[in-house]
């Protein structure tokens, strides 16, 4: 298992990765290495057909002072790209209310490679042509990205 956080307010863009500061667990057999903030490299298995990790992201969420109040959407990404069963949907009453996120996905690594997961910002009003998502949100002291190999 391998767990990284952020412990410290963070301000990120839409379609941004969430950076990480701070690493609370990290992976003692090499299957999870951060690569750089915010990305960490899931690799798969040299015995088996591939590797399998549960993988959980936790944030406590806002929309900054003075911006439009519009759905927020954090998801984990695999290789940049969103993971559609794993993007969570908020929407705060008001600009600087706080709301906790979480949501979780499972990944399969196939023996030999490599892939990358993050967390990432992302658009929940794509559904909504008449909507503008915010363009940033305000990650509130606390965000966290955990893998967890299972298989």
């Amino acid at each position: 298992m391998a767990k990284v956080l952020t412990v410290t307010d963070q301000n990120v863009a839409l379609n941004g990765v969430i950076p990480f500061d701070y690493v609370s667990i990290p992976c003692n057999n090499g299957c999870v290495v951060p690569v750089t903030t915010g990305v960490l490299s899931l690799q798969g298995s040299r015995s088996n057909r591939f590797a399998r990790y549960d993988v959980d992201l936790e944030a406590n969420v806002a929309i900054p002072e003075g911006g439009a109040v519009t759905p927020l959407a954090l998801a984990i990404t695999l290789n940049g790209i969103p993971i559609p069963d794993s993007v969570a949907i908020v929407t705060p009453a008001a600009a600087e209310d706080v709301w906790h996120i979480h949501t979780s996905t499972t990944v399969t690594v196939p023996s030999g490679c490599c892939v990358s997961i993050s967390a990432a910002y992302v658009d929940a009003t794509e559904d909504d042509a008449t909507v503008t998502p915010t363009p940033s949100i305000f990650v509130r002291r606390r965000a966290s990205l955990t893998a967890t190999r299972t298989a």
